[in-house]
């Protein structure tokens, strides 16, 4: 039986088991995890409060092997995309597009955002509990680490899983106020992360006709729309007719991303060795 009654001696001994666990092992992965994310937090590029430090600015050339149809050369600069130059060659007729943001504009990216402030939540929770703090009970260690566990899980989600957008959600987007000159009314771009990618998406609509409308079915929200969506949009009706889609790896989002699966790791197995002690006791030991 899993939970069978350990003996009087074997219970002792688990018990200063348990107990070097908690007053040692405990916060030497506490000390592990915060130097992790620390290093994680850094890889974000953004200065710390009251450090002065420029943040260094990165170029991206986003392109497809292949073919030539959209280029992009976008400037990374901690969480905001402050420059962006997108050439576009129209199917139909060859000509190229060009257009940039404007020089008093950048556009923040929201999930990098995100995903930084909830890497600094993690660190906040594990400085609270310095070497000096002394843990009485498993349950009170099961808790940090499912509250660790929860920032980093919802850091790493917000880069792996970009929002899923209307087609109007997206016309009506700040981001196409940005550029210079002003995007075609037949045209929608989107700028997002994907795992370790930054990623452009170049929409090119056509205005559908009145005698078409009868077919109309306005498409719901995705992260990327596919040919032949349709939607609504300041009393006229829209057709997506090509979609353009370029990225481009950011070196220091992969290393983020793998410093949020070895801390996971690290609590997950903390928590397995907290609970491993609990199938030699016939009560819960928390």
């Amino acid at each position: 039986m899993a939970a069978a009654v350990a003996t009087q001696g074997e219970r002792a001994v688990l018990e200063e088991e348990f107990k070097w666990l908690l007053q040692e092992e405990v916060h030497a992965v506490l000390r592990q995890l915060q130097d992790i994310l620390k290093e994680a937090s850094q890889r974000f590029a953004l200065p710390t409060s009251g450090s002065g430090g420029a943040v260094k600015q990165e170029n991206f050339v986003l392109s497809t092997s292949g073919t030539d149809q959209v280029k992009g050369v976008m400037t990374l600069q901690g969480d905001a995309l402050c420059q962006a130059d997108v050439n576009l060659k129209m199917p139909r007729n060859n000509q190229l597009l060009h257009f940039a943001f404007r020089e008093d504009k950048q556009w923040k990216l929201q999930q990098i955002q995100d995903a930084r402030n909830h890497v600094n939540q993690a660190i906040y929770l594990l400085m609270n509990r310095d070497a000096n703090y002394q843990f009485k009970t498993g349950l009170e260690v099961l808790k940090l680490m499912d509250a660790v566990m929860l920032q980093l899980s919802r850091a790493r989600n917000r880069l792996t899983t970009p929002a899923t957008l209307t087609l109007p959600e997206i016309a009506s987007s700040g981001l196409t106020k940005m550029f210079t000159p002003v995007l075609p009314p037949d045209i929608l771009v989107n700028f997002y992360i994907n795992l370790n990618k930054l990623c452009l998406t170049v929409y090119q609509l056509h205005v559908m006709q009145p005698s078409t409308t009868k077919n109309f079915k306005p498409a719901g929200g995705s992260v990327l729309h596919n040919p032949g969506a349709m939607f609504e949009f300041g009393s006229q009706r829209y057709e997506v007719s090509h979609v353009h889609k370029v990225e481009c790896v950011v070196p220091w989002l992969n290393d983020a991303l793998v410093f949020f699966t070895v801390s996971l790791q690290l609590c997950q197995q903390l928590k397995d060795k907290i609970s491993v002690f609990s199938s030699y006791w016939n009560y819960r030991p928390y």
